[in-house]
């Protein structure tokens, strides 16, 4: 009794179902072709007693539990996954070589440096892949079932398809439920559809579909949240069966793409690697044509391998990202997921969900119509936001009567309430309310005798009250759509007096509500009276979800960084051309789209079509999703946002998906950012500081590769020369691990440059290494190569090598890397022009390091381990000299390429301008 037909279920499905969802994903035909179905299929016949007990055990059997389960991966896998990067293979090569070769101190800091590595980025991961089992949040723990013909609340999870279940005001709705009773039932579907406004539900069969949600009344889906009313019906789908378990699925299965940084620092690895081999097969060969020993060219291979290599690359690079992470998260940003930081960088376009992130989510009545002829704006927004009455201009401290009487209707035809900081009900509903709280009007005690609920045919709702001045009969009071409304009235309140409504002022009222309509509000009418065939009109509201405070602002701030906006709602057209061109987000030169007309073309003709595309409406969440892979098919590196669970598919897909804060917890675990206060410009923050990392990263690698490349270059030209090794190894060790740390991470937090701050998004493609990094790095090293060499050529004057030679040779070498990481700080700037003091870390760095040379040359133990010796100032101030070369060679070259740019500019605008003055 009560239980599904399932083989009808299956073969429906097959047949004429696929047809009413033709415009639907295929991964979705299982669900939606069920849902579909029971949508079109006459429920009189169904009972309501529910199922018996005993077929429960064999629809669960074939069924299944009404919950959802992730794919759960040991953590030691996990942790495996983290060694796959080259680099971190190559270092572990490079230990392991160090072992055999009995060099333990390299092996040592090596194996350091990739355990810091490895163990930050295996947190990181862990953390963020929790956006499946977020899903479970959302699915409530009991539920309201009739079985047996007795109602019994059970858990969500064992509900099965044949279940009666009841709802009502608040409930969480536990599976697809096919409705069979409801009274005044409506179901914030926002989360699953973006729609506003609460979806008003009935029980009759739907004859004709699209395969739309929002079309589906007579069915609730598994997620959604009963505002208004209650309802009964017959589970149709449970856990994978249902929307929600599709959702699930799209989730499961799609996979976040690599960022830029990553890529990037895989080919630059990969490079390395090739390199460091490359010269470690040369000089192994050269050895053997000399015949050296093989053990004594072994070392020698290991220790260009370790200088080639800079060991702290990946500690930085990660170091560089949390610091950022830490920075946003100051500015009420949260990023989950380290390398997405860099990312932020590379965005050009931003596809941005408007409920809730560019709107409030709060209907507000913000303009108002009265039958005696008034016009009236309300400033506030929101349900809890105090406002002014204007008219004509002027701000008024009283309520005119007229506007009283319609706030008095809107007051008593309403289901909603306000309570503290929350509102609960019919969102419209709460609009009314707030109306009249800033109307602040006083109303005689009234009791309601009858409510005549919302429905699909009628679209208006009414209530009979009764009030010592209504008589016993009472008072109808009616609020819903104008033209169903003004059916109903044969008279209108004008200045406190009743007038014959004509048709020809029903025309009137309708070709402004029409006006309204284009304007993006949502229209509704009010009367009153005694008869429901015979009521009096008393105006309209004008009902809008406002945009928020700092929207605006931040819109045009984005569009200056050339970030392409493309505004994505399941609201109509009218509203979403509305907010769209308030924002300047959608233009003459750009064009609407739908999401019935993405389903009806390919992703190779959807791709083009987004090339001018500015807003898509009637989006659903495979919409979304389509749409980000299509601009994705054009290279462009795509941030998204969303609060409801309709976005997380989408938001995982994205380059960037960024969840707001007051989201469901489903978005935000599916995001790598999370705007903590909704507050959307902080995404612009968000893209400066991702500028801002990459530019950071740059500098520090290339610090760190003309460190390495004067080291392996040293080495290599000292041992084909058959001269003795300037440096020993433990000098060789500072230099690659311990001096290279401090200050190649002081420059990973260099301020943000304003010369970046205003930049155009950067090419994904752009290489962290490019050719002009190249050869700023082959300048300086020569440099340092050239100084160093001279310095130790100079000092050993009798052919061999003492501690004197190689102290002046060590600290020469350490003097250049400090002038180096000194003109790394920017890459275009003068040390003049950027903010000397204004990174202290970076200062502290070059300090410290410089304090603990010294402790090597003059600490007598110190001294026998790093076999140094004390030299005097005039040798210091003669190394200080000479290493400085390298940081007034490396001004010139700013100093050329400021020059360059500043008349190719200048040649340019010219050029622009000769142009302007030749056109008519």
């Amino acid at each position: 009794m009560g239980c599904l037909n399932r083989k009808d279920s299956t073969d429906s499905s097959e047949g004429e179902h696929i047809n009413d969802g033709q415009g639907l994903d295929p991964c979705l035909n299982k669900a939606i072709s069920t849902v579909l179905e029971y949508a079109k299929k006459p429920m009189a016949d169904q009972g309501t007693d529910g199922l018996d007990k005993s077929q429960l055990e064999s629809l669960r059997t074939e069924f299944g539990w009404n919950e959802f389960q992730t794919k759960e991966t040991h953590w030691i896998f996990k942790l495996l996954d983290s060694f796959k990067d080259p680099l971190i293979i190559m270092l572990f090569v490079s230990a392991l070589i160090s072992v055999i070769t009995h060099q333990y101190d390299d092996a040592l800091s090596i194996t350091i440096a990739v355990i810091i590595v490895t163990l930050v980025g295996f947190i990181q991961e862990y953390r963020s892949e929790k956006s499946l089992e977020a899903l479970n949040n959302l699915v409530p723990p009991t539920a309201h079932c009739i079985r047996s013909g007795h109602k019994e609340d059970i858990l969500a999870r064992e509900l099965v398809p044949g279940d009666v279940v009841e709802v009502g005001l608040g409930d969480r709705v536990p599976a697809d439920i096919r409705l069979l009773e409801c009274t005044g039932l409506e179901v914030d579907e926002s989360s699953f559809t973006g729609e506003t406004i609460p979806c008003l539900k009935q029980c009759d069969p739907i004859v004709t579909l699209k395969g739309e949600l929002s079309e589906l009344t007579n069915i609730i889906f598994m997620g959604t949240l009963v505002c208004n009313g209650h309802g009964k019906g017959v589970v149709i789908g449970t856990g994978y069966n249902t929307q929600f378990g599709e959702i699930f699925n799209m989730m499961e299965s799609e996979d976040t793409p690599k960022t830029p940084l990553q890529k990037n620092m895989d080919k630059l690895g990969k490079h390395l690697s090739f390199i460091s081999f490359g010269v470690i097969g040369v000089i192994l060969i050269v050895g053997f044509i000399r015949g050296q020993p093989f053990q004594d060219m072994l070392t020698i291979g290991v220790s260009l391998a370790v200088a080639a290599i800079p060991e702290g690359l990946p500690i930085v690079v990660t170091v560089t990202l949390a610091l950022g992470v830490i920075r946003m998260s100051k500015k009420e940003a949260i990023v989950r997921k380290l390398p997405s930081v860099e990312t932020l960088g590379c965005v050009n376009v931003l596809c941005v969900d408007k409920t809730g992130t560019l709107t409030k989510n709060e209907m507000t009545v913000t303009a108002a119509h009265t039958s005696s002829g008034n016009h009236y704006t309300f400033t506030g927004t929101g349900y809890f936001e105090s406002g002014d009455i204007v008219n004509a201009g002027t701000t008024l401290n009283y309520c005119p009567e007229d506007l009283a009487v319609l706030g008095k209707v809107g007051y008593l035809c309403n289901n909603s309430h306000i309570s503290g900081e929350k509102m609960f009900g019919n969102p419209t509903d709460g609009a009314l309310l707030a109306l009249f709280n800033k109307l602040q009007i006083n109303l005689e005690s009234s009791t309601r005798l009858e409510e005549i609920p919302f429905s699909h045919e009628q679209k208006w709702m009414g209530v009979r009250c009764v009030s010592e001045s209504a008589g016993s009969d009472g008072v109808y009071y009616v609020k819903g759509a104008t033209e169903n409304i003004l059916k109903l009235c044969a008279h209108q309140l004008v200045n406190g007096n009743l007038k014959v409504l004509t048709q020809y002022e029903k025309e009137c009222i309708e070709e402004q509500i029409h006006k309204n309509e284009d304007l993006g509000m949502r229209a509704l009418s009010l009367a009153y009276g005694s008869k429901l065939d015979n009521l009096v009109y008393v105006g309209n509201v004008g009902i809008v979800d406002p945009i928020r405070n700092e929207v605006p602002e931040a819109m045009h701030s984005l569009r200056r960084n050339r970030i392409r906006i493309v505004m994505i709602t399941g609201d109509s057209k009218n509203i979403a051309l509305s907010i769209a061109k308030s924002l300047q987000i959608h233009t003459s030169s750009t064009e609407a789209i739908s999401g019935e007309m993405i389903d009806t073309i390919s992703t190779e003709d959807l791709a083009d079509r987004m090339k001018t595309v500015s807003i898509v409406y009637r989006s659903t969440p495979r919409h979304k999703m389509k749409v980000i892979k299509a601009l994705q098919h054009n290279k462009e590196i795509v941030a998204m946002t969303g609060d409801g669970v309709n976005d997380a598919v989408a938001l995982k897909c994205a380059d960037i998906g960024i969840a707001m804060g007051r989201g469901t917890d489903v978005c935000k675990e599916a995001a790598e950012m999370v705007l903590v206060n909704d507050d959307v410009s902080a995404i612009l923050e968000a893209v400066r500081e991702g500028k801002n990392i990459f530019s950071n990263i740059k500098n520090f690698v290339r610090f760190q590769l003309s460190t390495s490349v004067s080291a392996l270059t040293m080495v290599a030209i000292t041992t084909l020369c058959n001269i003795p090794p300037p440096l020993n190894p433990m000098q060789i060790l500072w230099i690659n691990i311990i001096m290279d740390g401090p200050p190649a991470q002081s420059l990973g937090v260099e301020p943000m440059d304003s010369g970046n701050i205003n930049s155009p998004p950067r090419h994904p493609k752009t290489q962290v290494v490019n050719k002009a990094m190249l050869l700023r790095v082959c300048l300086s090293a020569a440099c340092i190569i050239s100084g160093t060499l001279w310095v130790f050529k100079n000092e050993m004057v009798d052919g061999e090598v003492t501690s004197r030679d190689t102290t002046m040779t060590f600290t020469c070498f350490i003097f250049y890397d400090m002038f180096n990481a000194l003109s790394c700080r920017s890459m275009t700037k003068s040390i003049f022009q950027i903010n000397f003091l204004g990174n202290t870390t970076f200062l502290i760095a070059i300090s410290a390091s410089i304090l603990a040379h010294f402790g090597l040359v003059y600490v007598p133990f110190l001294q026998i381990i790093f076999q140094t010796e004390s030299i005097s100032g005039r040798d210091l101030m003669l190394l200080l000299a000479l290493a400085s070369t390298v940081l007034i060679m490396d001004e010139l070259v700013k100093l050329f390429l400021r020059t360059f740019s500043y008349f190719k500019h200048r040649s340019k605008n010219s050029k622009s301008d000769d142009k302007k003055r030749l056109l008519p």
